[in-house]
This record gives C-alpha cells, structure tokens and sequence, in this order.
C-alpha cells in the first residue's frame, strides 16, 4: 500500500510537471495538439506570452519561437544593373515573427530554414530593382528608393512564412575583382591619355610663350642698344661741340687744360712708367718756366 502512494505521488509530480513550461523573455511559445496548432475558439493561434504557463501532458507539444528582431547578415549576392553590368551587392535584413502559427508550419521552427527562404525573396526583389537601375542611378541617390521598393515587395512575398521585414538595407556596392580591374585599366588609360594630351598642349604653349619672350627680348635689346649709340653719339656730340667751343673762344688756354688733364691722367699712378723723349711734345708746356 505504501508502495502503491508513493508510485502515485510519483506519477501525480511527473504529471504535474509535464503540464507546466516557461517561456522566457523575447520568446512566444505554441501548442502543437495532435499535430495541429491549438487555437482558440474564434481561429485564432493561442500565443503563450513570457511566463509560466500549463499545457496538458503527454499531448500537448510547446514549441518556443524566438520573438525577436533578428539579423539576416550574409555574403554579397551578384545583380545586374540595366546596361548589363555586374554588381556585388552587400545588404542585411531586419526581420522579425510575425504569425507564430504560420511561421512554425513554413519553417517547422528552425530560424536557418527561415532565413533561406527570406533571403531567396529579398534577394529576388532586389534583382528586381537593380535590374531596372543603372549604376549612375544606383550610386548618384536612388539606393533609398531601391531599398524602400525591395522592402514593399520582400513584404508582401514574406507573408507566407509568417514573417515581418522590419527593414532592408544596402551596405555596401562593388564591382567585381575582374569588371573592377578591367574599369581602373580603362580609367588609367583615359587618364593617361589625357594627361599626354595636356602635357603637350602644355609644351605647345610654353614654346609659343618663350618664343614671344624671346622674341620681345632680342627686340628690347637692340632697342635699347639704339638708343644707348643714340645718346652715346648725342653725348659725344655735346662734348665736341663744347670742346670747339672752348677751343675756338682761347685755343691756347684749351690746349694748356688740355695738357694738364693729361699730366694728371699719366702721372696719378706711381707705379707707372712713361719713356719719352726729353724734346717731346708731350712736355711743351714743362720746357717753359714761365709756363709759355
């Protein structure tokens, strides 16, 4: 007999805990009765909030879901653009359980499984998108209203898994390593290009510039050599005509001041020597001491 309660105190315990779980904060928890989703009586999928809740044992199944928003991060996907072009696209999705019931039948719980399936659809309206868009336009400021179309379309296909798209997002846009190396060849030879282009309109016009230096200089010297003979002549002239002058006023007084800037010009050097003979001309004015 005492066997017998204790074996039913066992029993009662084990049954009582069987009908009680837990669902935890961020998570929503479903029944699943004799393989269907419980719900209530007006259709509805019973969602058990965090907490402690009962079920009956042995029958009922709790599956629990993770209710929160998730990250979709995955490697770059390739698009091509409207001219053709190939584009490594890196995005992520925000995305979050929207019908518990739903989303459990699709995916059977396994959040990898839902995320393949989400990624397929809003990888396909992406492509969508980019297939309808150059680059120019991708790049120069389009990529907002290319997110906002791909999250319209991702959401209305993502329905059928019981999911919410929160938000879809472009991080990053490249080309690949083969378009990308055969662009920069191409840009580096345009750039080259042109550069030999400038550089020889460059040459050009430096020669053109230094032969019409060149030119004004050779002309500026010889105008400036003119008139350096033309006042060199008029000075000469000038002195001449004052020296005639003097001359023609007291000849013999020229000839004396005449003499004695000459004896000045000779003698102010004591280093040289001058070799004359004594009855030269030279000392005319030293033969007399009466300086006649």
């Amino acid at each position: 007999m005492r066997f017998f309660s204790l074996f039913l105190a066992v029993v009662l315990l084990a049954l009582t805990m069987g009908s009680l779980f837990v669902v935890e904060e961020g998570e929503r928890g479903i029944v699943i009765q004799f393989g269907k989703v419980r719900k209530d009586d007006s259709g509805q999928t019973v969602v058990y909030e965090p907490g402690l809740h009962f079920k009956v044992p042995l029958f009922d199944r709790v599956r629990l879901l993770d209710a929160r928003i998730q990250t979709l991060d995955d490697q770059a996907d390739r698009f091509v653009t409207a001219e053709k072009k190939d584009l490594l696209v890196d995005s992520y999705i925000k995305w979050r359980v929207k019908d518990f019931a739903k989303y459990y039948l699709a995916t059977g719980g396994i959040s990898s499984r839902a995320e393949v399936l989400l990624k397929q659809k809003v990888i396909n309206g992406l492509r969508s998108e980019f297939g309808t868009r150059t680059i120019e336009e991708i790049v120069s400021g389009e990529r907002s209203e290319l997110m906002e179309q791909a999250l319209i379309q991702a959401s209305e296909s993502s329905d059928q898994l019981g999911v919410e798209i929160v938000d879809v997002r472009v991080k990053q846009i490249n080309l690949p390593g083969e378009v990308s190396d055969s662009i920069y060849n191409r840009m580096r030879t345009e750039r080259s290009t042109v550069a030999k282009e400038h550089r020889s309109k460059g040459q050009e016009q430096s020669e053109i510039i230094r032969s019409n230096i060149d030119a004004k200089v050779t002309v500026m010297l010889a105008d400036a050599e003119r008139q350096v003979r033309e006042l060199r002549g008029a000075g000469d002239a000038q002195a001449a005509q004052i020296y005639a002058d003097a001359y023609n006023r007291n000849p013999e007084f020229y000839s004396f001041l005449r003499s004695m800037d000459a004896y000045r010009n000779s003698f102010k050097d004591k280093q040289d020597v001058l070799i004359l003979q004594p009855d030269s001309e030279f000392f005319h004015y030293m033969k007399n001491a009466k300086g006649k």
